[in-house]
């Protein structure tokens, strides 16, 4: 695990024990039940920090769980408290508040909740000793703006809005000033308070609560759009963070506004329980509601609409066994005039026709079946094709695509050199889609989403045929020597930038190690034409998607804060020009604009 958590330690410091700069906290010791809560609220947007939200979004509560126990289990020395930098009155009144409280402001003791001793409680309430007071001061802003909440009721937010600014600078250079307790661990329960002191009663999703068995489903029809619902993701879309599945109002960020998923669970008021299959093939292939009302295009209908009837009844008849939610719709927040009716209606007029998906009688069933995958229900064309101002598809479809807002690169599927399947790349490419992992690849970014709820689904036949038809699609490159990339001057600096921040994991010749992470020498991602995946890779960090083939994943710390806009080009040029690869080098300008993009 120690390995594997690289990406939390890089911050975090070795064994959790709280990074150098006073503001990553110690992870170390504190309680299983604490950090778990943490992980949840950070992945699922009750806390706000985006870099580490961004690492642990491809992660489930299972493996969020044994990281936390992981962390909560280790043992290691507490740092000497700080000089206290207040006089002894303000020292006294953050004493009364952390050990006593003040009644008239209605406010319980810190020990009340964080132990008599202030080391915490088993097995959710966190130690208040052996903090940093910049990241007390920090978290108890964020308690007082709403930008941290937990689960309900939010005793802290209640607490943190009743403290005076003083009082918080108070209690925090109090706090910060006391010595942990020899071996400082949390108490085993919390011990009740005397009758008639004022209590608090707080809300935790810890231990988490066991997910019922999903209902036994005998019903061919439902199995089969079980399975479609599957491999298209439409949990990913149609579910909002914190959200019930399939009940809508996902944020789905577009050059032309935000628009917003619909419920499709089967409530009959905001769902679609009322909705007839005619009514749901006319979403599905002509891209209108049940109404009339024409859709966005940013409801994939231009792919779905080569589902055949049968399919799009078996979808519908699964989503009707999706337990009810009640939540309306969100009207979208597009630009005007794009999300008016004219505006849909004449954009459909140049660019969508409905159009069923017709086998090619000149090839196999097999190549048909992967063919219908690709441009149906896993509507890879939708991220894999470049699309032109009015974010049409346009051009080669699967030549790839720099996608909308994220800057994310979808490489072109049929270039042996991006991420077209040639004959000697079916096996990798099969094991990405299947765990998120290959020799020399990560799903990363929108990829991992796409691995995690959609293509880990797929039945081994359906990987195949996928790959019998994408492998039809590459067409043989003929490059010349002049056509390949120059190598830059060989950079020092370069070289041990690479062995202090990457060689440990990917090894000192980039041979990476299986099954943990990926190989850099030969890797065509690390060649791709546009370098956007690498540098968003290696500003952001990130796991490989917790997949059934790769339920552990491996993790790689943000460099976002370690490493300047420089430095990151320096040593991805390295890795770009190292043990064979050839790539075009990495301009510190392109770094500094994935960096702000970051922010957006």
């Amino acid at each position: 695990m120690a390995q594997r958590l690289k990406a939390c330690t890089g911050c975090h410091g070795a064994q959790g024990r709280a990074g150098a700069d006073g503001y990553y906290p110690r992870l170390a010791g504190k309680p299983e039940g604490y950090l778990y809560n943490q992980l949840l609220n950070i992945r699922d947007g009750r806390r706000h920090y985006a870099p580490m939200r961004a690492l642990l979004e491809p992660l489930n509560d299972a493996y969020l769980l044994e990281i936390a126990r992981y962390f909560s289990r280790l043992e290691v020395p507490y740092p000497a408290p700080a000089a206290p930098g207040v006089d002894a009155k303000q020292l006294l009144r953050g004493r009364q508040l952390a050990t006593v409280g003040d009644p008239a402001l209605e406010l319980p003791a810190c020990a009340q909740c964080h132990g008599k001793a202030l080391t915490g409680a088993q097995p959710h309430v966190p130690g208040l000793l052996g903090l940093p007071r910049d990241y007390l001061n920090a978290q108890l802003g964020g308690w007082r703006t709403r930008q941290r909440q937990a689960h309900a009721p939010d005793c802290m937010a209640h607490v943190a809005g009743r403290l005076q600014p003083q009082d918080v600078a108070a209690v925090t250079h109090w706090l910060a000033s006391q010595p942990v307790p020899q071996q400082g661990k949390p108490q085993a329960s919390l011990t009740p308070w005397p009758a008639g002191s004022k209590t608090l009663r707080c809300g935790s999703a810890y231990p988490p609560a066991a997910a019922a068995p999903a209902p036994a489903v005998n019903d061919a029809q439902v199995r089969q759009g079980a399975y479609l619902a599957r491999i298209g993701n439409c949990a990913s879309c149609h579910t909002a963070p914190q959200g019930a599945p399939y009940a809508g109002q996902r944020g789905i960020e577009t050059p032309f506004g935000v628009v917003y998923s619909s419920n499709i669970t089967s409530d009959v008021g905001s769902g679609i329980g009322a909705w007839s299959a005619d009514d749901f093939w006319q979403a599905m292939h002509h891209g209108r509601s049940r109404d009339g009302r024409l859709l966005s295009p940013a409801f994939p209908y231009t792919s779905f609409s080569r589902m055949p009837r049968a399919d799009t009844d078996a979808l519908l008849a699964y989503l009707k066994t999706v337990p009810p939610v009640v939540q309306p719709n969100r009207a979208h927040a597009l630009r005007w005039p794009l999300g008016t009716q004219p505006a849909l209606a004449l954009w459909r007029s140049l660019y969508f026709t409905p159009q069923e998906f017709v086998p090619d009688s000149g090839q196999s069933a097999q190549w048909n079946r992967g063919a219908y995958l690709v441009q149906g229900p896993g509507h890879c064309g939708e991220c894999h094709t470049p699309r032109n101002v009015l974010g049409a598809m346009t051009g080669d479809a699967l030549s790839g695509a720099v996608m909308p807002v994220t800057n994310w690169l979808a490489p072109s599927l049929r270039d042996s050199k991006a991420a077209g399947v040639a004959g000697d790349q079916e096996v990798a490419t099969a094991r990405l889609l299947r765990t998120g992992l290959a020799p020399h690849a990560q799903a990363q970014g929108p990829m991992a989403e796409v691995v995690q709820g959609g293509t880990q689904y797929l039945s081994d036949a359906d990987i195949d045929a996928m790959l019998v038809y994408l492998g039809s699609l590459v067409l043989p490159t003929h490059a010349s020597p002049s056509q390949a990339p120059q190598p830059t001057v060989r950079s020092s600096a370069a070289a041990k930038l690479y062995q202090q921040h990457c060689a440990e994991c990917h090894g000192d010749q980039g041979e990476g190690v299986a099954g943990a992470y990926p190989a850099l020498a030969g890797s065509r991602a690390v060649q791709s034409a546009q370098a956007n995946n690498l540098i968003y890779s290696v500003l952001r960090g990130g796991f490989a998607p917790v997949t059934a083939g790769n339920p552990r994943p491996y993790g790689m710390p943000p460099f976002l804060l370690t490493l300047s806009d420089a430095q990151v080009a320096q040593v991805l040029t390295h890795v770009r020009q190292s043990w064979g690869n050839q790539a075009s080098a990495v301009d510190a300008q392109q770094v500094t604009l994935a960096r702000n993009r970051m922010g957006r």
